[in-house]
């Protein structure tokens, strides 16, 4: 779209009128809706919906939108945030010594698929300093190590603050968050080799492996304070066979982590991507 929209993302206790309600709230202010998804959630009793509408002749400037539908918002007991199209998120990227998922992500965004600005790319180790200067972004090493940790991370949070970062992605950099970190920047994608809840944590491929499994997975979540246990955003699986060493699982796999991790990002950066409790809603 030429034109800048709008976006609501809302969750709240499923009641009578909701669908009506929000989109009388943008059309008597002249908007035009053009996307309109929702869903319910029968046990937890939540509607969830996502609508999009055209700012063009929307009667309402862009601050006073927020105010406006809050006054509607708060009787229903709704949680949501409002997007623009035309407002760019600023991307961090982290990485450790694989390059496959960074690379993916940076191709798509040189070709414009990832509407983003990247201006940073951190690692705990300096192998991949070589890619960030290719594609001209600055790049912060901050070694990391079991003793220095929490100092690592302040500073961390201080380049994340100094770029004004608004989501990190982390394309296989293989340090664990500390609870204290997610905490004061909880907007982080991960991307776990294995098809979650399947093998988390470490060596998922060697597991699987052994285990004699037929198909594979990755999957892209949000990171929390729980290892590989935050909401999903998207998975997908290949089949394997007994045929398979653990070098072809391994190969396998990275194909689908770039595949996986890249269609996670786009849909958080199109603000198709609902948490709530440990779940997710993706309107794609």
């Amino acid at each position: 779209m030429s034109e800048p929209t709008a976006t609501l993302l809302i969750s709240c206790p499923d009641q009578k009128g909701l669908v009506a309600t929000f989109a009388n709230f943008i059309y008597s202010n002249g908007g035009n809706i053009i996307h309109a998804d929702q869903h319910t959630d029968f046990e937890a009793g939540l509607f969830l919906t996502r609508i999009e509408w055209q700012l063009k002749d929307f009667q309402l400037s862009r601050d006073m939108i927020a105010p406006a539908f809050a006054a509607i918002a708060k009787p229903m007991q709704a949680v949501w945030q409002i997007h623009f199209s035309d407002t760019i998120p600023r991307l961090a990227i982290w990485v450790t010594k694989q390059e496959h998922c960074l690379l993916d992500l940076l191709w798509r965004w040189q070709g414009k698929e990832l509407h983003a600005d990247i201006p940073i790319l951190m690692s705990n180790h300096n192998d991949l300093q070589s890619v960030a200067e290719q594609f001209g972004l600055d790049f912060c090493h901050i070694p990391i190590n079991k003793n220095n940790k929490i100092q690592q991370e302040a500073r961390q949070l201080e380049v994340l603050r100094n770029y004004r970062i608004d989501l990190v992605v982390l394309a296989k950099y293989m340090q664990i968050l500390t609870p204290e970190f997610i905490s004061q920047f909880p907007k982080v994608i991960n991307i776990h080799h294995s098809f979650l809840p399947a093998f988390a944590g470490a060596k998922p491929y060697h597991r699987a492996y052994e285990r004699g499994v037929k198909i594979i997975g990755a999957t892209a979540h949000y990171v929390t304070a729980d290892l590989d246990e935050g909401p999903i955003i998207e998975q997908d699986v290949v089949r394997v066979s007994h045929r398979d060493t653990v070098a072809d699982l391994i190969r396998k796999g990275k194909d689908l982590e770039r595949v996986v991790l890249a269609r996670a990002v786009r849909l958080h950066l199109q603000n198709r991507v609902l948490v709530y409790g440990n779940r997710t809603v993706v309107f794609a």
